[in-house]
């Protein structure tokens, strides 16, 4: 999945465990340990909300994207490269 979750990054700086989050943010550590290790097909606004209060951090700390093929479109280092059927074209 591209995208990619950094919970247990600001797990780290705010030296928090899964279980103190859990329960300060109002969810089940197992429903967490899901969203952290990047298993979670959605989350809530509010979940996200209460997450970065608890953190204080952006929802941007805690989510990222990452592109699927690395050189593919959206990859900062693959924005060089030609297109298919674009080749030869100046």
């Amino acid at each position: 999945m591209p995208i990619a979750v950094d919970i247990d990054v600001m797990l780290a700086r705010r030296k928090m465990s899964v279980g103190e989050l859990a329960e300060r943010v109002g969810i089940t550590p197992a429903n967490l340990a899901v969203l952290k290790n990047g298993r979670a097909k959605a989350v809530r606004f509010t979940t996200l909300a209460a997450l970065c209060e608890v953190l204080e951090c952006q929802p941007g700390d805690l989510l990222r994207w990452e592109p699927e093929h690395p050189g593919g479109p959206g990859d900062p280092e693959g924005a060089e490269a030609p297109l298919a059927g674009d080749a030869g074209r100046p």
